[in-house]
């Protein structure tokens, strides 16, 4: 099935061809803000290019997101990595600004809490991450464009949209991990 058709019709601006009556800047629709709430979306719950996370994780049980692999992750792990970014990023976009923390230690990121390693422990994670999903996406939507362009010096000088196109990326990536723990899971 083909998933890609939001994006076609987003996209098909830029080869229609131009009329008199519209200018370069009415036909480009794109913008960074919609380009980035379309990543946000592909990511959790939007289907285009891949399964989204919010897809993957539906019928995952508590005792699969436990599963670990070779390599002792889990899915859960990799969920919390997740939700863990996703909010510091959200948290620093929405102050304007980016103050480098060295305190923090990108394995801790993965670590499960016992005390909620049960079924409500993992609804509450599941909840958790859509509503980190959600808030980019509606803060992104209601954000001025010339907040996306704005550089951050502490942070190799790259721009808001650049550090959200990165986050998207570095999500696909563990969307990725946990599909592929899924299938691991269950072949078992």
């Amino acid at each position: 099935m083909w998933y890609g058709l939001s994006l076609y019709y987003k996209c098909r601006t830029f080869t229609e061809e131009l009329t008199p009556e519209k200018s370069r800047e009415e036909e480009q629709l794109m913008t960074y803000k919609s380009i980035l709430t379309d990543q946000i979306s592909a990511c959790y719950n939007d289907k285009s290019w891949f399964i989204p996370l919010e897809d993957i994780l539906e019928d995952v049980t508590m005792e699969e997101a436990l599963t670990e692999d070779d390599n002792k992750q889990t899915i859960w792990s990799i969920v919390n990595h997740l939700i863990y970014w996703n909010e510091k990023w959200l948290e620093r976009y929405k102050a304007g600004e980016f103050v480098l923390n060295h305190g923090i230690n990108n394995d801790e990121t993965f670590v499960l809490n016992e005390d909620q390693l049960n079924d409500a422990g993992w609804k509450e994670t599941l909840n958790r991450l859509e509503h980190v999903f959600i808030s980019w996406r509606v803060v992104l939507e209601e954000t001025d464009e010339s907040k996306l362009t704005k550089q951050l010096p502490e942070y190799f000088n790259a721009p808001w949209w650049g550090v959200v196109s990165n986050l998207s990326i570095h999500s696909a990536y563990h969307i990725g991990q946990i599909m592929l723990l899924k299938k691991q899971t269950r072949a078992r």
